[in-house]
């Protein structure tokens, strides 16, 4: 079995895994999002959410979340394979997958002592900030400025496809 399938978890086996770290003094720091074509702004993002703590777990939005948050055409990925690459990537510990139209629910059920935002929110929009004050979870707003994003690769790589079938209509895509 390969490495990254061993970090793809319920939600139930991770709030198992957080429950050892944190007794094992680990502090463990939750971040989440779509992750729909992984791109660099989602690896430093993850990056600096796991330099918050000593564990990261990160939350993936299930399709259905995902095509009421994004719209039409989105996800690209399934969630199974977005939480493939996800897991793939050295800093993450473990992954789960959410249906929930926010992540408030993991937050609730993990209790990791941070959760993590990328720079396209700032600490007063964050969706779950008041499930993070009530469980007494620190919020921080970790990765590079907000200049990466699936939506634009999306469309790139679809005005790439026009230019090619308009410079040869013949060709096969």
């Amino acid at each position: 079995m390969r490495r990254s399938a061993t970090k793809l978890l319920s939600v139930a086996q991770a709030a198992q895994a957080v429950a050892t770290w944190r007794a094992q003094g680990r502090r463990v720091v939750l971040a989440n999002g779509v992750f729909d074509l992984l791109h660099v702004g989602h690896v430093r993002y993850l990056e600096d959410a796991r330099r918050q703590g000593d564990r990261l777990v990160v939350a993936v939005n299930g399709d259905r979340a995902t095509a009421e948050l994004k719209g039409a055409g989105r996800p690209v990925l399934p969630a199974a394979e977005r939480a493939a690459l996800v897991a793939a990537l050295r800093c993450v510990d473990a992954v789960v997958v959410f249906e929930e139209p926010s992540a408030d629910q993991v937050l609730e059920r993990l209790g990791p002592d941070v959760h993590a935002k990328g720079t396209d929110y700032s600490l007063d929009t964050v969706p779950e900030r008041a499930t993070a004050e009530a469980r007494g979870v620190i919020t921080v707003i970790t990765g590079d400025p907000k200049q990466h994003s699936s939506r634009e690769l999306v469309e790139r790589v679809r005005a790439r496809l026009l230019e090619d079938r308009e410079r040869d209509p013949g060709a096969c895509p």
